[in-house]
C-alpha cells in the first residue's frame, strides 16, 4: 500500500453492541475494497478481523483489530473493537486510536446499551460519530423505528444521510438523501442507480431532518430555513460536512453488511464528510515540566506517537500499534520511550491487517502501523525524538472489578502461571495479577467471568497451562477485646546445658495494626539482652491467631516479670516462653474476629438505585449516601464486608444490563458479627485438620 498523507487518512472504530455486526461490517468494507479476495463470515470462522483462536471459537471479538484499505484516493485504516463488555479494554484502545468513531446499530434490536456505552466512549475520546443502522435485508429489521429511537436517545444531531426503500419487508433500494438519488442492490452482486421511489411523506420528512441539522451550522443557513427558502445541494453538502466535522450532526447510514448493501454509499460519503487525520488526530500533550505542549499532525515535525495496543505472542512475537501523530517511525527514525526514559530501536514497521503483516518504509503523521520487537514498551507509553521530549495522553482502562483466585492445575506450577498470565496482561492491561502472602493466593481480576474464562483457555492455548478459578479467601484478623496477663514458662533439661526461660505479660487492646511492645521489669527478673528475644518470640506468636489462625492485631504486650538461669536460660528459650504466654492469655482475652470492610462506589441509573441499596443491605453493607453523576445517573455510596462482594459485578452487570460500574477498595477492619465469625472458625479448623 503506498503512503499517504494525512489530508488523506480517516482513522475509524467500528463500536457498538455485541452482536450487532462491527466485524461483519468491517469485513464487507475490506471485501469491497479489495483488501481481502473473500467476503469473510463470523459463522465460518474466517474473518480477516476476528483471527485469534478464542474469537473463532466464541463467535465474537474480544479484542481490537486493525485493517487499512485504499477507497477513492483515501486511506481508511478500520479499527475493529470487542461489543462484549468484558472486553471494554479494547474499545479504551480502539478509541484511543481513532478520529472516528463509526457505531454499528443492529436494524433489528436497535438502540442497546453498547450503542450508549460506545456513544458515551466517543464523546468520551472527543470522536466524531457516525451510525450506521446494519442489517436491513433481515424482514424483522425496522430502520424508521431505530432511526426514532436514536434521535430520541442521543438528539437533534442526529442526520439521515442513506434510507432504504422497504417493500414487501425487503430493503434493497438505498436513498441518498444529498444527490437525492436512489440506488438498487441485487443478492447477486453489483449496484445501479435507479429511480426515485415514492415514498410519500416520509422522503420529505427525512430532508427536513437534514435541512434543520444543516442550518446549525450556519447564522445564514439558519436564516435561510426560517425564511423557508430552499438550501442548495452546495449548501446541504457543505453545511452537513461542517457539523460532522466540528460533532454537531452525527450522520445515519444504513445497508446490511452481510450482503454488502450500502456499504458503499457510506464510503464514498465519509471520503468527504468524515474529519482526516490532519485535522482531527492533532493532540495536546506535556513536556519534563508538565506544561501543555501542542503536538500537530506535521510529517516533518519531530515524531511523537501513542503505543494503542500490544499484541505478546509465544508465535509471532511482541508486536507495539502505534498511531503516529507527528514526524513519522522508520528504522532511521531514533525514538525514546517517555515512561522508561531510554532509547528504543526500531528494526522495520510494518502494516496491520488482522493478522497479515507487511512491511512499510515508514508510518507517517496520522497513521497507523505496528513496530516488532520493542521490549520495553507497553501500551500507553510514548515514543518521541529525543530533541522534543513530549508525553501524550494514556489509555484511560476500566475498572477491573472482578477478582478471583487462580490456581495451577500441578502444584509447583505457580510461577509458570504468573509469568504467562503477566504476559497476557501486556496485551491486555485490565488482567492485573496480585500474590496476596496472607491468603498464599494469587488473585486475578478482570471485567468480568468471561473475561477471566479466556484467560484460562489461553493459558492452556498458548501457554500449556492447565488452571482453575477458585473463590478468592479473605484476610480476616484477630484481636482482643479485654486485658489479662499470662505467664510463660519454658523449662527443658536434656542433659549438658538445659534451657529455661519464664516471663510474665499484659496483654491488652491497642490501636495499632501490629503489635506494640513494651516492658517495665524491675529488679533485672529478666535480664535486658532477652528482651528482644522477648517481642521477637510475640511477633511469630501473633502471625497466627487462637481462633482460626489468623493474624492477630491491635493488641499491646508488656513484659513486667520473669525469672532466668544463669547457665540455662537463652534468646531461643526466652523467645519460645514468649509465645507460651500468648497462647495461655489470649484465650482468655475475648478474642474476637475482624473482618476486612471496602469502600464501595456504585454508579448507576437512577432506575437501579433502589435495587443497588437493597442488594448492599442484604450483603451486611451500609449506604452512606448517592449523588447524582448527571444523564440519569447516581452514585452510591457505602461499606461493605469484603466477603460478600465476590459476585457482586455479576450483580450489577446484570440489574443495569451492563449500564452501572462501580469501584472497590479495602477501607478497614471491623467486628466480625458472631454467626459469621462462627462459620469461618469453623471452615478454617475444618481447613487445618485437612
Amino acid at each position: 500500500m503506498k503512503q499517504y498523507d494525512a489530508k488523506k487518512i480517516l482513522n475509524i472504530a467500528l463500536a457498538g453492541h455485541s452482536g450487532c455486526g462491527k466485524t461483519s461490517v468491517a469485513e464487507s468494507i475490506l471485501y469491497l475494497a479489495k483488501a481481502s479476495d473473500r467476503l469473510g463470515k463470523i459463522a465460518d470462522g474466517n474473518t480477516t478481523l476476528d483471527f485469534d483462536s478464542e474469537e473463532i471459537k466464541r463467535k465474537a471479538s474480544i479484542m481490537t483489530a486493525v485493517a487499512p484499505i485504499e477507497w477513492k484516493n483515501t486511506k481508511i485504516n478500520l479499527i475493529d473493537t470487542p461489543g462484549l463488555f468484558d472486553f471494554a479494554g479494547g474499545v479504551a484502545e480502539g478509541m484511543r486510536a481513532a478520529d472516528i468513531a463509526l457505531i454499528v446499530v443492529s436494524g433489528k434490536d436497535g438502540v442497546s446499551v453498547g450503542t450508549e456505552k460506545a456513544v458515551e466512549a466517543a464523546n468520551k475520546a472527543g470522536l466524531t460519530k457516525v451510525f450506521f443502522v446494519n442489517g436491513l435485508c433481515d424482514e424483522d429489521a425496522r430502520f424508521y423505528r431505530v432511526f426514532e429511537s436514536l434521535k430520541s436517545t442521543f438528539g437533534p444531531s442526529v442526520c439521515p444521510v442513506v434510507v432504504p426503500n422497504i417493500v414487501d419487508g425487503q430493503a434493497n433500494t438505498y436513498v441518498n438523501l444529498f444527490d437525492y438519488k436512489a440506488y438498487e442492490y441485487s443478492p447477486k452482486g453489483g449496484c445501479k442507480q435507479t429511480a426515485l421511489p415514492d415514498m410519500g411523506h416520509r422522503l420529505e420528512g427525512l430532508r427536513n431532518a437534514i435541512n434543520e441539522a444543516v442550518a446549525e451550522t450556519d447564522e445564514e443557513l439558519l436564516d435561510k430555513f426560517i425564511m423557508g427558502e430552499e438550501f442548495t445541494p452546495e449548501e446541504i453538502v457543505t453545511g452537513v460536512s461542517k457539523g460532522v466535522k466540528d460533532g454537531s450532526i452525527c450522520p445515519v447510514f444504513c445497508g446490511d453488511a452481510f450482503n454488502t448493501y450500502g456499504i458503499d454509499q457510506m464510503l464514498n460519503s465519509l471520503t468527504w464528510l468524515a474529519p482526516c487525520a490532519a485535522v482531527k488526530s492533532e493532540e495536546i500533550g506535556v513536556d519534563l515540566d508538565g506544561e501543555p505542549v501542542e503536538v500537530t499532525v506535521n510529517p516533518n515535525a519531530a515524531t511523537a506517537a501513542i503505543v494503542f495496543k500490544t499484541v505478546a505472542d509465544p508465535f509471532i512475537g511482541r508486536l507495539s500499534y502505534v498511531k503516529v501523530i507527528s514526524g513519522k517511525l522508520s528504522p532511521e527514525t531514533p525514538v525514546i520511550n517517555m515512561r522508561t526514559g531510554s532509547p528504543e530501536r526500531i528494526s522495520k514497521v510494518l502494516t496491520m491487517t488482522g493478522k497479515r503483516q507487511s512491511d512499510t518504509d515508514y508510518i507517517g503523521a496520522g497513521d497507523i502501523g505496528a513496530i516488532p520487537k520493542l521490549v520495553s514498551t507497553k501500551t500507553g507509553d510514548t515514543l518521541c525524538s529525543p530533541l522534543r521530549k513530549v508525553i501524550l495522553e494514556g489509555i484511560d482502562y476500566p475498572v477491573s472489578s472482578y477478582t478471583m483466585a487462580i490456581y495451577p492445575a500441578k502444584k509447583g506450577d505457580e510461577d509458570k502461571v504468573a509469568q504467562a498470565v503477566a504476559k497476557l496482561s501486556d496485551e491486555d492491561p485490565t488482567i492485573k495479577l496480585v500474590s496476596n502472602h496472607e491468603t498464599h493466593e494469587m488473585t486475578i481480576s478482570g471485567l468480568g467471568e468471561q473475561h477471566l474464562d479466556v484467560v484460562i483457555s489461553r493459558l492452556k492455548s498458548k501457554y500449556n497451562i492447565d488452571a482453575t478459578l477458585q473463590k478468592p479467601k479473605i484476610a480476616y484478623r484477630e484481636t482482643i477485646r479485654k486485658k489479662v496477663s499470662a505467664q510463660g514458662r519454658y523449662k527443658k533439661q536434656s542433659g549438658g546445658h538445659g534451657q529455661f526461660g519464664d516471663v510474665w505479660i499484659e496483654f491488652e487492646p491497642f490501636e495499632t495494626d501490629d503489635l506494640e511492645f513494651a516492658e517495665r521489669v524491675v529488679g533485672g527478673a529478666v535480664p535486658k539482652n532477652f528482651f528482644p528475644a522477648v517481642e521477637k518470640g510475640l511477633r511469630e506468636a501473633i502471625k497466627k491467631g487462637v481462633l482460626a489462625g489468623y493474624p492477630t492485631v491491635g493488641i499491646k504486650a508488656t513484659l513486667y516479670d520473669g525469672s532466668y538461669h544463669p547457665v540455662d536460660s537463652s534468646e531461643m528459650s526466652f523467645k519460645t516462653a514468649a509465645s507460651l504466654a500468648y497462647k495461655n492469655g489470649i484465650p482468655n482475652a475475648m478474642p474476637t474476629l475482624l473482618e476486612p470492610i471496602g469502600s464501595l462506589k456504585a454508579t448507576v441509573p437512577d432506575a437501579n438505585m433502589g435495587d443497588v441499596m437493597g442488594e448492599v443491605n442484604k450483603r451486611r453493607g451500609r449506604v452512606l449516601g448517592m449523588s447524582p453523576a448527571g444523564h440519569g445517573i447516581q452514585v452510591v455510596e457505602a461499606e461493605v464486608p469484603m466477603a460478600e462482594m465476590a459476585d457482586f459485578s455479576t450483580f450489577i452487570r446484570q440489574v443495569t444490563q451492563g449500564r452501572g460500574s462501580f469501584e472497590f477498595t479495602f477501607a478497614r477492619y471491623e467486628d466480625c458479627p458472631a454467626n459469621v465469625a462462627q462459620k469461618v472458625i469453623e471452615q478454617a479448623k475444618a481447613e487445618a485438620e485437612d
